[in-house]
């Protein structure tokens, strides 16, 4: 899919579910086209892809941790099944759709579709093991339902981490899903309030994901409570499981304890008072954060915006001028060598034979040297010009691939040497970086005008600066 495919599908879907973001597609677009132009991306590739542009909550943990229970009374539909064993070995996307039945799509449904957090991730799965991202159907699969609490959002319910079997790619699959996602519901089972049982989840799932910038988007869910609570003390329970999170990294977080309704029966009535309080407390405090996610996703895209912008402008750019101005000084150094050796043969030349003299004797002679001498002194110039492309690209290629192709671009041999010297570089495109900055900032305005003080909104919205 080329970016202008991908901007029409976007903003179609978008006019549909979150007018409020399709001005930041314009925006993206106008970063990509600067980028396009320096090389620092792929022409075929798109800003777009680099963020998911529905609100994503995925939920992950262990088998029997009642992560589908939770999604089907989320959703207020049967979505998953549930059970004691594993039930479904795929990462399941569910969204909003059309019909009152769950429709089941297969994995490519998703890696074909940008809308999606999984969009091209055939190629992850590739890069794990050679082979699997021709079988994305393994490992994915999309459901729809007609659901309002899905309206605006995508649900991920993840295979359990227990099994061995594809193991490694789920696990890369996982890290992607934590990365993209708005909010990560992780789910342990406190009938196993034996930590090291699953130390390996643990690792994964909380020492991975407390080094991210915005571990806050991170909920810690022990289930299952009421089984346990009849056998051990409640806070005994909880503070066991805090203290294996803590030694995984995890010092301060969101922790909650919740139980199925359901499933639960008390002999105790205090106690079933006591832990009926504490669930509903910690089930409000997570749909809460499960409503906001559509918020902070429109927030979080305008601000991408303004990231990349100065992301172009305070590094990718001097990075890119710093490397080129290395490229000429390097292809003028050849040349001035080149130089110096001609003339030191063309001396040598006339003190043994006066062969200076004679050309300078005959017009003819003259034309063929002059011509000689024409073509060697180009030929060393643009062979100069591409070895010490190359060279540089090799160097930097291994670390910063994106900048070792705008090199390429930017060295190509109709490109002056002299482009690489300006005092101010890409002058024009830091202008449009610095007003697509202003228009990310007037975008987290409208924002607030329309989650702020929503009487305001359609006013400041036909105000607002294009």
């Amino acid at each position: 899919m080329t970016p202008a495919e991908r901007y029409t599908q976007l903003k179609k879907h978008l006019s549909e579910e979150n007018p409020l973001l399709i001005d930041a597609i314009d925006h993206f677009k106008a970063l990509d086209d600067i980028a396009h132009r320096y090389g620092l991306l792929d022409a075929q590739e798109s800003y777009t892809a680099h963020i998911s542009w529905w609100p994503l909550i995925s939920v992950l943990g262990t088998f029997s941790a009642g992560k589908s229970t939770f999604i089907n009374q989320y959703v207020g539909k049967k979505v998953q099944q549930s059970g004691n064993q594993a039930v479904d070995d795929k990462f399941t996307v569910i969204a909003y759709g059309k019909d009152d039945e769950v429709v089941t799509l297969p994995g490519m449904a998703l890696d074909a579709d940008p809308r999606f957090p999984f969009y091209n991730i055939s190629e992850e799965i590739e890069q794990v093991e050679k082979g699997e991202g021709e079988r994305v159907n393994l490992y994915l699969q999309l459901k729809t339902v007609k659901s309002d609490p899905l309206k605006g959002k995508i649900l991920i319910d993840s295979p359990g981490f227990d099994a061995d079997s594809q193991r490694n790619t789920i696990l890369r699959i996982t890290s992607h899903i934590i990365d993209m996602s708005d909010l990560v519901l992780i789910f342990f089972d406190a009938r196993h309030p034996e930590p090291g049982a699953m130390r390996d989840t643990l690792e994964h799932l909380v020492s991975a994901a407390v080094k991210h910038n915005d571990a806050d988007k991170i909920l810690y869910i022990l289930n299952q409570i009421d089984t346990t609570a009849k056998e051990d003390n409640l806070e005994d329970v909880i503070g066991a499981w805090q203290r294996a999170l803590a030694q995984q990294g995890l010092v301060a977080g969101n922790a909650f304890t919740i139980y199925n309704d359901e499933a639960a029966h008390f002999e105790n009535p205090e106690l079933a008072e006591r832990l009926k309080r504490k669930k509903e407390s910690d089930l409000s405090a997570i749909y809460r954060r499960m409503d906001k996610v559509s918020i902070e996703r429109a927030y979080r895209i305008f601000r991408q915006v303004e990231s990349v912008a100065k992301s172009l402008e305070n590094d990718r750019f001097p990075a890119l001028q710093a490397q080129l101005r290395r490229w000429s000084a390097r292809v003028l150094q050849i040349d001035a060598a080149v130089l110096v050796l001609l003339a030191a043969l063309g001396v040598g030349a006339e003190v043994q034979f006066g062969l200076v003299s004679m050309i300078l004797s005959s017009p003819l002679l003259q034309g063929v040297a002059g011509a000689l001498l024409l073509a060697v002194v180009l030929y060393t110039h643009f062979s100069a010009r591409t070895f010490m492309s190359k060279r540089l690209q090799r160097i930097v290629g291994g670390n910063d691939p994106e900048l070792a192709a705008a090199i390429k671009k930017q060295t190509r041999w109709w490109y002056p040497l002299r482009a690489a010297n300006r005092k101010k570089w890409a002058f024009k495109s830091k202008e449009s970086l610095a007003t697509l900055v202003e228009k990310s900032r007037l975008g987290i305005q409208r924002l607030n005008d329309t989650f702020l003080r929503p009487e305001e909104a359609s006013a400041s919205q036909n105000n607002a600066v294009d």
